[in-house]
């Protein structure tokens, strides 16, 4: 995932090091993102041809490494943004950072996500049911499923309008 979100981050503009630390800390809201990631997968990057890199003069007169991203590294994204697999499905992050891109996506790569996260949901309205019938859960232990239901079903709503927005039509393919 921070293979994604870096190569993500560097959709919009060229960035340094540092910006690039702090972008993705704002978008994922856990702060920074620790230089013992972020320099050695821009390392891994560049010497596989996804970014460059260029050494700029910083504000204070120091060399600044300044990256970018490159028409492989979009080609790399975008494929590894279709790969939606089960266990990206079942992680809401992997979720929601391919729906924050859909706008580089094509249709059918969007409705590949929406699919998986869909049958995801399904898997889980069922094993939520299926926990309520096979235990006394309590009042407590009651509230929590429904609380976890009504998460499952709001977000079966939300896809359902991405669906409408994303792909331009009111049913499946």
């Amino acid at each position: 995932m921070n293979d994604l979100l870096l190569l993500a981050t560097l959709l919009g503009r060229p960035a340094h090091g540092y910006a690039l630390k702090k972008r993705i800390g704002q978008i994922t809201g856990h702060g920074e993102m620790h230089n013992n990631l972020v320099y050695p997968l821009l390392k891994r990057f560049v010497a596989a041809g996804w970014v460059s890199r260029q050494a700029v003069p910083g504000e204070r007169g120091q060399t600044r490494e300044r990256y970018a991203l490159t028409a492989k590294g979009r080609q790399e994204l975008l494929r590894k943004l279709g790969e939606f697999t089960k266990k990206d499905a079942a992680t809401e992050n992997a979720f929601r950072l391919r729906v924050g891109l859909f706008a580089v996506l094509d249709a059918e790569a969007r409705e590949k996500i929406l699919a998986g996260r869909e049958a995801w949901l399904t898997e889980r309205a069922k094993k939520l049911a299926n926990l309520t019938a096979a235990m006394n859960l309590g009042q407590w232990g009651e509230e929590v499923v429904e609380f976890l239901r009504s998460q499952v079903e709001a977000e079966a709503q939300w896809i359902g309008a991405l669906r409408k927005k994303a792909l331009g039509h009111k049913g499946r393919k």
